[in-house]
């Protein structure tokens, strides 16, 4: 985007939050996406009339999905107030010929970030920082004519951005796919999309471990490109189903209900096209090291599969509402000849900016991040690339501290150190004894 078009969405974005400081006080700061994206949704579809027509599939039931408003409740929203936020929007033409989808829908992502900035106790269940966004990405490199899958879509995010990562919209015509378990969280999508030019793109909802919705012929349906960032140590997610999967999603075993890492990487593996498909999925770095339940079993299974490409730790507190690290986890089934028998492992963990209230990283950290991945060579203190033997010896641990070379640590000179311990004390006591002297001299102290 240019500068002009990066300010006019600024702008817009303004415009739109203000719609929230009118609902603030009766309504929930929760909530407040509930409200202001249908309405956003009714006035762009008024102001561009044949869009809904033309798209009755990706934007029917937009506006009814947002089952947190009430607009009937006098006590939330009475007719003062509504009359305000209807004016509000009124004010503004959001047509075609008005802003462009790139001015459009970063606006509306401003919005949906704002959302999750007041929503901290569930903002991770539906926003994933624009940066970690564009490296799974960037990692994936999604190609013209590809398919894109995301078993846990959330607002939209990954597929936008490779949608934008292959630049050319035609291309990704009916490649593009999601599934998100929440209904509002699956209309923001649909409409996040919409706003940022998308065309003929299928967003399902429906909860992904227990009713995958993307099906052919009685199979699992496949994709060049699977990407997610999943709910994090999901429990009660459906392990009774998912022990006689019927589409066979339970490659290396079923792990127990309390914690569902696992089953959500084991769906988006049997979701990779067999020849070509890739993977890139954010999970607790937990998934590296523990064998609770059947966790050890199922990881010996994927590093033995030779699936597995590159494991990136990040640093704690990068993501909304959690203070968990996170890693990132690449699969191919299709590994360049250099890369097969082993595994990039790469400490990333210092690698990022410290902010006053959330860890982030920067263009600059994804950058060096994606680098380090692209050389796909040791460095030392950031990166280690082992073979599978290597990982056995370790008992199929990745934690990837236990593989990374250190600096070495610089020998201690005991005698020069002795030397300094000394001289320092002299120092001192001859300062002691020149700041008496001089106090004695004033008439501070007695001699």
């Amino acid at each position: 985007m240019s500068d002009n078009e990066q300010t006019t969405s600024q702008q817009l974005f303004n415009h739109l939050y203000e719609g929230c400081n009118i609902l603030r006080g009766p309504i929930n700061q929760d909530e407040f996406k509930s409200y202001i994206t249908p309405i956003l949704f009714f006035k762009r579809i008024s102001d561009v009339y044949d869009i809904e027509q033309n798209n009755p599939d990706t934007l029917s039931g937009v506006f009814s999905s947002f089952d947190d408003a009430n607009w009937t409740d006098k006590t939330k929203l009475d007719d003062a107030r509504l009359k305000n936020l209807v004016e509000h929007f009124s004010k503004i033409k959001v047509g075609n010929n008005n802003y462009s989808a790139d001015v459009m829908g970063d606006a509306y992502e401003f919005l949906i970030k704002k959302f999750a900035d007041l929503s901290k106790k569930n903002a991770g269940e539906f926003y994933t920082p624009r940066s970690i966004v564009k490296l799974l990405v960037m990692l994936m490199d999604p190609k013209p004519g590809e398919t894109v899958y995301d078993p846990a879509c959330g607002t939209g995010g990954m597929l936008i951005e490779a949608i934008h990562h292959i630049n050319n919209n035609k291309q990704t015509y009916g490649k593009i796919f999601g599934q998100e378990n929440n209904l509002s969280t699956s209309a923001i999508a649909r409409m996040n999309l919409f706003l940022h030019g998308a065309r003929d793109f299928t967003i399902g909802q429906a909860d992904t471990l227990r009713t995958p919705l993307f099906i052919e012929n009685n199979k699992l349906k496949t994709f060049n490109c699977v990407i997610a960032n999943p709910p994090f140590s999901l429990e009660n997610w459906g392990a009774e189903i998912f022990l006689n999967d019927r589409y066979g999603r339970n490659l290396w075993g079923c792990p127990s209900d309390s914690n569902g890492d696992f089953a959500w990487l084991q769906h988006m593996v049997a979701s990779m096209n067999k020849e070509n498909g890739r993977c890139a999925v954010v999970l607790p770095q937990g998934v590296l090291f523990r064998s609770t339940g059947k966790e050890g079993e199922i990881r010996k299974a994927l590093i033995e599969s030779d699936k597995l490409e590159c494991v990136i730790t990040l640093v704690g507190g990068v993501f909304y509402s959690t203070s968990v690290s996170a890693c990132i986890l690449l699969l191919n089934n299709n590994k360049e000849h250099t890369h097969k028998g082993r595994i990039c492992l790469i400490n990333a963990e210092s690698i990022y900016t410290p902010m006053r209230a959330q860890n982030i990283m920067t263009e600059e950290n994804i950058q060096e991040v994606f680098e380090l991945y692209k050389k796909y060579e040791d460095v030392i203190e950031k990166v280690k690339v082992v073979n599978l033997d290597e990982i056995r010896q370790k008992d199929y641990s990745l934690s990837v501290s236990n593989y990374i070379e250190k600096k070495p640590e610089e020998a201690i000179d005991v005698e020069k150190v002795k030397k300094e311990y000394f001289e320092a004390v002299k120092e001192v006591q001859e300062n002691e004894e020149k700041m008496k002297k001089l106090l004695i001299e004033g008439g501070f102290i007695n001699g």
